[in-house]
């Protein structure tokens, strides 16, 4: 199935920086999978918006975007999710990242956005999670024992937020999904 049959006139602009593919989830309503490829900056935001907005007009309302091959995200990429947010949630809407590259997902976290925006790394959990599930999927228990990602030492974190290696001084972060970055 192709972008304008999913929804109608998506593909009448491309852009060679940001491909965006579209896959409808059965037995969901008004759910959409955006598989985004390339990256988001200020030069294709423009574009971004206007497909996504097309995508919400046509009645989709929950959104996952599988961020898999999302390279790179801009504070003006956030922007534009954080504005798609905002659109979603008084029509009863929402939207997950899926598979975000730790990179990528740097940029959300060090700008504070990492605890704005559902954040999965699952289809399956991101789809259960618009069923109705109420739960948040990835969400962990603290205190919880982690590894330092560079000398291995092992530290126990009440909290999720930025920490210190005792051993090695190198700076983490960990998020209420445990992911260490």
């Amino acid at each position: 199935m192709i972008n304008n049959d999913i929804v109608p006139g998506f593909d009448t602009a491309k852009d060679e920086s940001l491909v965006i593919k579209l896959q409808k989830v059965p037995n969901v309503n008004s759910c959409l999978i955006l598989i985004l490829e390339g990256y988001i900056n200020t030069g294709n935001t423009g574009f971004f918006q206007q497909r996504i907005q097309k995508a919400i007009e046509t009645g989709y309302t929950r959104l996952i975007f599988n961020c898999n091959s999302l390279n790179y995200v801009s504070s003006t990429g956030i922007g534009c999710f954080s504005a798609f947010l905002k659109a979603l949630k008084p029509i009863g809407g929402d939207l997950i990242l899926l598979e975000i590259q730790p990179k990528v997902y740097e940029v959300f976290q060090l700008l504070g956005f990492s605890q704005l925006f559902n954040i999965m790394k699952s289809l399956d959990d991101s789809i259960d999670f618009f069923r109705g599930s109420t739960a948040k999927p990835n969400t962990i228990e603290f205190p919880r024992i982690f590894s330092c990602s560079i000398c291995s030492k092992k530290l126990k974190v009440l909290q999720p937020g930025r920490f210190r290696c005792p051993e090695c001084k190198t700076i983490l972060n960990i998020d209420n999904t445990g992911l260490v970055s």
